[in-house]
C-alpha cells in the first residue's frame, strides 16, 4: 500500500475506533453493550417519556418585596429628618405587569419641600406624584422595574436549574419561554415522581431569623387586642407551626409578634444539611456566611435572654431563648419528616426563589409513547436506508458499496459526536438524522456523476476519480456549509425541538464532509491501487 494511502487508512481507523467507543464503550457482554448504548445516547422527553412543565414567575412579588424594603427605609429616614406624615403603605402589584408603588399620606404643607428633597436624594430609582392634599404616590422608574423583573426571572431560572441538578434528573431542559411573560420551560426526561420535583421547584424556602416582640397568643384577635388593635411600627404577626414535644398531634394555634426586619435571611446561608435533634427528630442544620455570622453574632449578643423565631416561608418553625452569643451555626426544627428535611436542605442550598411560580401547562409523556416513536423512527430509517442502498447498488453497481460504507460511517460518527458532546436525541433530532442521510447520498451522487462524465470523456479511471472529486469538492462544501449556517440560526433562535433538529443536522453534515470526501476518495484510491492500470471502474 502506498505511504499516503497508509496514512489515510490509519487516520480513518482511528476515527472509526473513537466513534465506535463513543457509542458502545467497552462492553463485556450483550447486556452491557445495551446498557452502554442507552447511557451514551441520551434520549429526549419525547422519546424517553417524562414531564413537561411551563411555569410563570410571579415577578410582581419581587416588586412588592422591593417596595417593602423601600418603605422600611423611608420610615427610618423620615423619622431621622423630622418629616411628619399620617400613614405610609404599600400599593400592591397584583399581577406580573402591575407596577405597584408606595402611598404616603398626611405630609404637612410646610414640609412638602423637605419631603421632595428627601425622596430625590435617598431614592433615585423612584418617582413621586401628588395624590391629593398632602399625599404622594411613589412609583419605581421603568428602568428599575425592568431590571427587577428580569433579575427575578433569571434568578428563578438558575434556582430551578440548581434544584433539578441536585436531584440528579438526567438531561433536563430548563430555559426561558416566550417574550415578556416571564415563563420557564422545564422538561424532565424519565422522572418517576413529578409531584415531588414540582414541590421542590416551586417551594420559595425563604429563611428568616427574627426577634420575638411578644407572644405566644392563642389567636390573631388576641394579639391585636393586646396592642390596642394596632401593631407596633416595624412588627408583624406570624403563625407558629412548631410541634409540641409530647405529642404528634397538631399543636394549638399560636401567634407571635416579631420584628419585620430579619437579623439574617436565607441569602446569608453557606450550607444546609439534614440532621437529627436530641430527641432523634429530623431537623435542618445550617451554616452562615462570614458576613451573616458577624451580623447574627451582634444580634444575639444584644438580645441575650430574649427570644428569636426561625421563620420559613412566613411561618414560624421554632422559637428559642437566646442563651449566649451565636455566630455561624444554627438549626431549624419543626414538624419535618426525614424526606422533608432532606428536601428543605436541598432547597436552601440551591438558593431561595425570589418569587413564587404558578403552573401554566403540565404534560406527562409516557415511556410507551416514546418507545413507539423510537420504533417507528427505526422502521422508517431502515426502510429508507434499504431503498437508498438498493438504488445505489443498482444504479452505480460496485461503486454503490463505496457510498453505503461512507453512509454507515457517517451515522456512526454522528451518534458518537452526540455522545461525546452530551447531546440529547429527540424526535426532531431523528428528522435531522434522516435529512443527513439524504444529503450524504446527495454528496456521493455528485461525485459519482462527475466521475462518469470524466470516464465518458475518455479519461482513465485514476484520472476520472481525481478529476471527479476535485470538481465536486467545492459544490459539496458549498451545499453543506450553507445548510450548516441555516442550522446555526435555527439553533440560535429556535426552541428546544428546533434546536434538537439543528444540532443533529449540523453534526451529520460535518461528518458527511469527512465521509463523502475523505473516506470515499480513500476507498476509490485503494481499489484502483490494487488493480491493473487499465482496469475498468464499476460505476
Amino acid at each position: 500500500m502506498p505511504r499516503n494511502l497508509r496514512r489515510k487508512a490509519i487516520a480513518i481507523a482511528l476515527v472509526v475506533l473513537a466513534s465506535v467507543y463513543g457509542v458502545i464503550g467497552l462492553p463485556t457482554s450483550w447486556q452491557k453493550l445495551r446498557q452502554n448504548v442507552e447511557q451514551r445516547i441520551r434520549l429526549g422527553l419525547d422519546l424517553r417519556g417524562g414531564t413537561h412543565l411551563v411555569l410563570q414567575v410571579m415577578v410582581n412579588e419581587a416588586i412588592n418585596a422591593e417596595s417593602d424594603q423601600t418603605a422600611e427605609r423611608l420610615w427610618q429616614t423620615l423619622q431621622q429628618r423630622g418629616v411628619n406624615y399620617a400613614a405610609l403603605s404599600r400599593i400592591d402589584a397584583n399581577d406580573i405587569h402591575d407596577e405597584g408603588g408606595i402611598l404616603i399620606e398626611g405630609v404637612p404643607v410646610e414640609q412638602t419641600s423637605a419631603f421632595r428633597q428627601l425622596i430625590e436624594e435617598t431614592e433615585p430609582n423612584w418617582t413621586y406624584a401628588a395624590a391629593g392634599s398632602g399625599s404622594y404616590r411613589l412609583q419605581m422608574r421603568q428602568v428599575a422595574l425592568a431590571a427587577i423583573r428580569q433579575q427575578t426571572l433569571q434568578q428563578s431560572l438558575e434556582t430551578v436549574r440548581n434544584r433539578i441538578d441536585r436531584l440528579g434528573v438526567s438531561e433536563p431542559t430548563i430555559q426561558e419561554r416566550g417574550q415578556g411573560e416571564y415563563e420557564i420551560l422545564v422538561q424532565l426526561p424519565g422522572v418517576d415522581d413529578p409531584e415531588r420535583v414540582k414541590e421542590i421547584m416551586q417551594t420559595t424556602a425563604m429563611l428568616e431569623i427574627k426577634q420575638v416582640q411578644g407572644g405566644p397568643y392563642s389567636s390573631r384577635q388576641e394579639a391585636l387586642a393586646a396592642h390596642g388593635g394596632v401593631l407596633p411600627v416595624g412588627t408583624e404577626l406570624l403563625l407558629s407551626v412548631e410541634r409540641l414535644d409530647n405529642t404528634s398531634t397538631a399543636p394549638p394555634e399560636q401567634w407571635y409578634l416579631v420584628s419585620r426586619v430579619p437579623a439574617v435571611t436565607g441569602r446569608d446561608l453557606r450550607n444546609a444539611s439534614p440532621g437529627r435533634d436530641e430527641n432523634n427528630r429530623p431537623e435542618v442544620d445550617f451554616v452562615l456566611t462570614t458576613d451573616g455570622s458577624r451580623r447574627f453574632g451582634e444580634f444575639t449578643e444584644r438580645n441575650i435572654g430574649n427570644s428569636l423565631a426561625v421563620v420559613l416561608d412566613g411561618k414560624i418553625q421554632s422559637v428559642a431563648v437566646i442563651q449566649s452569643k451565636i455566630t455561624d451555626r444554627g438549626r431549624i426544627t419543626g414538624r419535618f419528616s426525614q424526606q422533608r428535611a432532606s428536601d428543605l436542605s436541598l432547597v436552601l442550598r440551591a438558593g431561595a426563589l425570589p418569587a413564587s411560580m404558578r403552573y401554566l401547562e403540565e404534560r406527562t409523556v409516557g415511556p410507551s409513547l416514546g418507545a413507539d416513536s423510537i420504533r417507528a423512527g427505526v422502521v422508517a430509517s431502515l426502510a429508507g436506508l434499504s431503498v437508498v442502498v438498493g438504488f445505489m447498488f443498482i444504479y452505480y453497481r460496485l461503486s454503490g458499496l463505496n457510498a453505503v460504507v461512507a453512509l454507515a460511517l457517517n451515522l456512526i460518527i454522528l451518534l458518537a459526536l452526540l455522545s461525546y458532546l452530551r447531546g440529547t436525541l429527540t424526535l426532531p433530532g431523528i428528522a435531522g438524522v434522516a435529512l443527513t442521510i439524504g444529503m450524504a447520498v446527495d454528496a456521493n451522487v455528485l461525485v459519482f456523476e462527475r466521475i462518469r462524465e470524466e470516464l465518458r470523456a475518455g479519461k482513465t479511471p485514476v484520472s476520472a476519480v481525481e478529476s471527479g472529486f476535485s470538481k465536486a469538492l467545492l459544490t459539496i462544501i458549498d451545499t453543506n456549509t450553507t445548510t450548516i449556517i441555516a442550522a446555526f440560526f435555527l439553533f440560535l433562535f429556535g426552541t428546544g425541538a428546533v434546536k434538537g433538529f439543528a444540532v443533529t443536522l449540523s453534526i451529520g453534515l460535518v461528518a458527511n464532509l469527512f465521509s463523502a470526501i475523505f473516506v470515499s476518495r480513500f476507498m476509490f484510491d485503494y481499489f484502483l491501487a490494487r488493480q491493473p492500470r487499465q482496469a475498468a471502474l464499476s460505476i
